[in-house]
């Protein structure tokens, strides 16, 4: 097949540090070009990604994220450049709506939000003619039909296992009250146990969030790190007893935490979003309700079979059923064949 990515353009593929659409973006990009297809990756020119790519704008546009100006400039340029694959795979938001109109070719779009909330209208509007792809069961929650559920996956090779003798708890993710990060504070400090808090910090709602919640927190065993590249990251995962994930909104893929298992470091989280779909309570880590709940849980860490954590995200969570479910996708829907909605095999 002529497979063509489109990118977001706020962030290069892969990313330098946090990024997990783009990082998603680039594993499925050379797994489909590793399974024989032809690949277009329209992306920024500062991407890296090593598959034939296009652009419009020469670097990312993370300073100006979210505006539509940059990201129409962008989606206008993909279309004129991938009109003759068999295939278009939309990851930014403005690009299915912008491709409602076009016949050929077919353009399908993965759902990185929730898709009820703030995004139902926007979903709304291409439902029935842009096939959506749902990351877990639970965006399945409005009357927007997806075309599958697909996973993301990783390749545990890429994630060197770790001990835990860290002796710290790990926060991972993005400067945002929806991540949890105070919560994160308050359920270590109420254990005694020692937290490490490695965050994007970019925009200025983060700074503010990170001045007015978290920088007053810090301390006794508090500290915040900063934004880790790859290799940090991957140097705290195995460094850590576990990753602390108390998300407060229904993440529709939390990809943070199939790397941490992927390092051998168990999760526990709160049973939001997809974390139900990832965390095998009380076998890669703990699912708990409130804050209470996941004090407690961290006195049952060592309970935990790092090795396990490790073994159940190859056997679920891989690049290649990521890139082989794609692919069954894309085939049925060119076919025209009717489409069900199948759960991931990662289910």
């Amino acid at each position: 097949m002529r497979i063509a990515l489109i990118a977001p353009p706020w962030l290069p593929v892969p990313p330098p540090a946090y990024g997990g659409i783009e990082a998603v973006i680039d594993r499925l990009a050379r797994g489909l070009v590793a399974e024989g297809h032809d690949v277009l990756l329209y992306t920024t020119g500062d991407a890296t990604c090593p598959v034939p790519s296009r652009w419009t704008l020469e670097r990312a546009a993370s300073t100006r994220m979210g505006r539509s100006l940059e990201e129409l400039r962008h989606v206008i340029g993909a279309y004129g450049a991938v009109a003759s694959y068999d295939i278009v795979h939309d990851h930014t938001l403005i690009g299915p709506v912008y491709a409602r109109a076009v016949r050929r070719p077919l353009v399908v779009t993965t759902a990185h939000f929730p898709i009820d909330g703030e995004h139902y209208a926007l979903y709304r509007s291409i439902a029935g003619r842009v096939p959506i792809i749902a990351l877990s069961r639970s965006q399945l929650v409005s009357d927007i039909p997806v075309a599958g559920i697909i996973h993301h996956g990783l390749d545990v090779s890429e994630f060197p296992i770790g001990a835990g003798d860290g002796g710290y708890l790990l926060f991972l993710g993005r400067m945002d009250p929806a991540k949890g990060v105070d919560r994160a504070v308050a359920i270590a400090r109420a254990a005694g146990a020692p937290l490490l808090i490695a965050a994007k910090m970019h925009m200025p709602w983060e700074h503010q969030y990170y001045h007015d919640h978290i920088r007053p927190l810090l301390g006794h065993g508090i500290e915040y790190v900063g934004e880790p590249s790859f290799e940090e990251r991957l140097i705290l995962l195995q460094g850590a007893r576990a990753l602390l994930n108390p998300i407060q909104w229904p993440e529709p893929f939390g990809l943070v935490m199939i790397e941490a298992l992927a390092c051998g470091t168990p999760v526990l989280a709160t049973r939001e979003g997809s974390a139900p779909e990832i965390v095998d309570d009380g076998r890669t880590g703990f699912l708990r309700h409130d804050e209470h709940e996941l004090v407690l849980a961290i006195r049952r860490i060592d309970e935990l079979d790092r090795r396990a954590c490790r073994t159940a995200v190859a056997a679920r969570f891989s690049t290649s059923r990521m890139v082989r479910e794609h692919v069954a996708l894309y085939e049925r829907l060119l076919t025209r064949e009717p489409v069900r909605v199948a759960v991931s095999a990662g289910a």
